[in-house]
């Protein structure tokens, strides 16, 4: 009786572990999914925080390194001291067009449902390693919003479970960005809509790292000579 009860037992923990499945089109998303939006597409970057404001242009028919240009800092016209140092950066600037592919990391068997109807469905998981090094992923979730009829990701949100420490003297207790993705229409494939990005932590016991930071994107132009037609949404 005792073996029956416990292997009963085992049963209904697995059941209450098990991920919930995937539909396929959401699945197929993911694998098809880029952070960055869709390649081939220029556009302005606006950057605002509490303190200081940044406005940039990218340019995707522009050589690597060459792609970006600083419009303007802090609501004024940048000086020439600020453009050359600006200009000097690009040197090290990651691509515009490259993004972590967070989708890579997501763990499939925790799974978990968030809500579902006739426009939408989210999801959320859990994390893997990105790498050795990598010690803040188990601390980390990431929902994915899945917009039915045109088949793509609406919204990515990536936040932490419980506080945690990414090097030493450093503690966070909040760490929350949220990308929202323009729908595709007639005109355009979908695109980076904007970024919110929450942090609450401190370094040495006194300095404060907390910050809330906006990143927009706008005035998008197709750099390329013919543009895709985008894939016309289903209708309901």
């Amino acid at each position: 009786m005792l073996a029956r009860l416990a292997a009963f037992s085992l049963v209904l923990l697995a059941g209450a572990f098990a991920a919930d499945p995937l539909p396929a089109d959401f699945e197929a998303a993911l694998k098809s999914f880029r952070a960055e939006g869709t390649k081939g597409w220029s556009f302005v970057q606006s950057t605002a925080s509490e303190k200081k404001s940044l406005v940039e242009h990218y340019d995707a028919s522009k050589p690597e390194f060459s792609r970006w240009t600083l419009l303007k800092k802090d609501g004024r016209a940048p000086t020439e001291d600020e453009l050359k140092e600006y200009n000097e950066k690009q040197t090290r600037r990651s691509r515009g067009d490259t993004a972590p592919d967070v989708t890579k990391q997501l763990d499939y068997a925790t799974a978990e449902r968030l809500s579902d109807d006739t426009e939408r469905c989210a999801y959320r998981f859990h994390l893997k390693a990105g790498d050795k090094q990598d010690t803040t992923a188990r601390f980390m979730v990431s929902t994915f919003t899945y917009h039915k009829p045109t088949h793509t990701i609406e919204k990515v949100e990536l936040s932490n479970t419980e506080p945690f420490s990414p090097m030493f003297l450093v503690k966070i207790e909040e760490a929350r960005t949220t990308i929202h993705y323009m729908l595709p229409d007639a005109e355009r494939p979908t695109l980076l809509d904007h970024i919110e990005v929450r942090v609450r932590g401190r370094a040495m016991i006194f300095r404060s790292l907390d910050e809330d930071l906006t990143v927009k994107y706008s005035d998008y132009t197709y750099a390329g000579k013919t543009r895709p037609t985008p894939a016309a949404p289903q209708s309901k």
